[in-house]
């Protein structure tokens, strides 16, 4: 198989990819390293916009396997309708589980104890005491229990919280508990003292935490998004916070970056983190496993992992 490879890393630092491809290094650059229509295999840049990582699907006539590095899909679906038929399209499952499961904790952490506000008066030379909101015997919440959402209630099991529900596209049942479909939100949504958004963005999740969403969580609970900022409705969750009966932590959001001027970012109760969920020192190593075993896969003919749809196939 003498097809080319497209790596936004370079191939000399992956070590046991299969011999038989052709290995071209690719992270986003104006120049192409090779004719688009010879690329079979396409690792998508990591933590490029959408247009870049787009650019190229149009001339890759003899693709067959499109692959994220990110859990979510939603920067590439603008180009998939340029693909050939029977193209898979492949996310990065087992790739971020540990950085975002990481950050959902710090970021819950760092609200309920208010690190921020520690951090202002360390600036000022202030010691700040006072009484502070402890995670334990808390009732969290995950809305999106796949696997980054199953990461995150692994995370949470050490800090004695009092409950975890989870909620998913389809209800099912783990080893943990039931996992609810999205038609129970209403009903769980009061109970949460901590809501947390894991789920990819879908036509479905778009706008989720809209108004009515927002308007069901108790008094005092604390949104953390770390899904993608479009989940939430900005305008109904700037509203909300203006009154000071909820607080949230965001790792995205919508628009995303923030303009300076954004209101978001003085809004009271909020911590913001720069879309940082992903890349941190976790992502390397696990990006090349998943790159090896696919690419493996692919050359010895067995099934990919992490297929998500393939072109062309019937959705019913």
């Amino acid at each position: 198989m003498t097809a080319d490879v497209w790596l936004p890393i370079p191939p000399d630092e992956i070590d046991g990819l299969p011999e038989g491809p052709d290995y071209r290094f690719w992270n986003g650059e104006e120049d192409f390293p090779a004719d688009p229509a010879d690329c079979a295999f396409y690792v998508v840049p990591y933590m490029k916009p959408s247009p870049l990582c787009v650019r190229p699907m149009g001339r890759m006539s003899n693709v067959r396997v499109v692959q994220t590095l990110s859990a979510g899909i939603d920067h590439v679906e603008p180009g998939l309708g340029q693909l050939p038929g029977g193209v898979r399209l492949c996310n990065a499952r087992g790739v971020h589980e540990a950085s975002t499961g990481e950050l959902t904790l710090a970021l819950i952490l760092a609200s309920l104890r208010g690190i921020p506000d520690f951090v202002r008066a360390q600036d000022r030379g202030e010691w700040l005491g006072g009484f502070r909101p402890a995670l334990a015997d808390k009732n969290v919440l995950i809305v999106g229990y796949g696997s980054i959402g199953e990461a995150i209630e692994d995370r949470l099991v050490p800090f004695e919280v009092a409950r975890v529900a989870r909620v998913a596209r389809s209800e099912r049942t783990t080893a943990r508990g039931p996992v609810h479909p999205l038609t129970d939100l209403p009903k769980l949504l009061p109970e949460a003292d901590v809501v947390i958004l894991s789920t990819p963005l879908t036509e479905a999740t778009r706008g989720l935490a809209g108004a009515d969403f927002l308007s069901r969580m108790k008094d005092g609970a604390l949104l953390v998004n770390v899904a993608r900022g479009p989940v939430v409705d900005t305008k109904a969750l700037l509203a909300e916070l203006e009154t000071g009966r909820i607080t949230a932590a965001l790792d995205v959001t919508d628009p995303e970056p923030l303009a300076r001027e954004h209101p978001l970012w003085r809004a009271p109760g909020v911590l913001i983190s720069p879309h940082v969920g992903g890349p941190t020192s976790a992502f390397l190593p696990r990006a090349k496993r998943l790159l090896v075993d696919q690419l493996n896969r692919y050359v010895n003919r067995e099934p990919l992992r992490n297929v998500i749809l393939t072109t062309g196939a019937s959705t019913d």
